[in-house]
């Protein structure tokens, strides 16, 4: 297994290595899930509860993290409103399920490309191929889109990758300023950061009771998958999962863990096409190579050691 290979990760134990496989799995079924979810509630006013179930609790009782605030605010706002109001609007406009959980893996060379431009973390020529081919794996993808009229989806996605990629930046930037902090706290605090805004945006997009009966509605017999999906998303994705990414962005190299999410397709894909019955089109698996292979490459080169990052002027701002 090449998790977390390469000359600066040495020290890595297999505990560590079993963490990266366990958010794996749990962000690969995380698709299904949200599938479930979105056939229940309207997508701006889920990504409001998947948060809000988490928020309020950790606002009660668990201790702020010993962090900046602007690191906070960006990996929230990164990871929890960028990446999911787009994911989520993308699932409910068509998107197929495994198909996300592909093109969301467009993070992986977007983290790198941004580490290099806004933490000067250094690409070498084999990561600068990688991001061209993971590129071109795109094109593929989008093109078998366009020629069934669905590509806006694919564009909805790639840019909750974007955003996904911001967040994991204020997460690596979160320990690197500040080494001792909890790691699972500032997980747990992120989700504080998406709840007004979402909740803000639901109700002027899609009706200010629209949410709010879903909700009601959910407590009926058709509604309880929906409440078992939020369930999922809430604790076993986002605190279990999420906290778990955020102790190994705070331990590595951005460029090194964002690996581990290329193989969360994996598990998308086949659960997608066991439970859901999605076959994806020739086209789309060999984009999806591509693209795997491409990121993983960008990916896997040398990265920083892990501490002490250089101030860049990102941490200066």
């Amino acid at each position: 297994m090449l998790i977390f290979s390469g000359p600066h990760d040495k020290g890595v134990t297999s505990r560590d290595r079993l963490f990266g496989l366990t958010v794996v799995v749990l962000w690969g079924l995380n698709f299904l899930a949200i599938r479930i979810g979105l056939d229940h509630f309207p997508p701006f006013f889920f990504v409001a509860l998947r948060f809000a179930v988490i928020a309020i609790p950790v606002l009660i009782f668990i201790p702020r993290p010993a962090v900046r605030t602007r690191w906070l605010l960006l990996y929230g706002t990164g990871f929890g409103i960028l990446q999911f109001a787009f994911l989520f609007t993308a699932m409910r406009t068509g998107m197929p399920t495994g198909l996300a959980s592909l093109v969301l893996q467009s993070s992986a060379p977007f983290t790198v490309l941004l580490g290099a431009v806004l933490l000067r973390e250094r690409l070498r020529p084999v990561q600068v191929a990688g991001l061209a081919i993971a590129v071109f794996g795109m094109v593929i993808i989008g093109a078998d889109r366009m020629a069934n009229a669905t590509l806006l989806p694919v564009l909805l996605t790639l840019a909750g990758g974007l955003g996904w990629a911001f967040g994991n930046l204020g997460a690596r930037m979160a320990g690197a300023d500040s080494p001792g902090y909890n790691p699972l706290h500032l997980t747990l605090w992120m989700s504080v950061v998406p709840v007004l805004p979402m909740l803000a945006l639901s109700m002027a997009v899609e009706g200010p009771g629209t949410g709010f009966r879903a909700v009601g509605a959910a407590f009926s017999a058709d509604g309880l998958p929906a409440l078992g999906a939020l369930a999922y998303i809430a604790v076993l994705a986002t605190v279990c999962g999420s906290g778990l990414w955020t102790y190994l962005m705070s331990r590595y190299p951005a460029g090194t863990v964002a690996p581990l999410s290329l193989l969360v397709p994996v598990v998308g894909i086949g659960a997608a096409w066991a439970v859901l019955d999605e076959q994806p089109s020739a086209a789309a698996l060999i984009g999806g190579a591509v693209v795997i292979a491409g990121a993983f490459a960008a990916t896997t080169g040398r990265g920083l050691p892990k501490a002490p990052l250089p101030a860049p002027a990102l941490a200066r701002a």
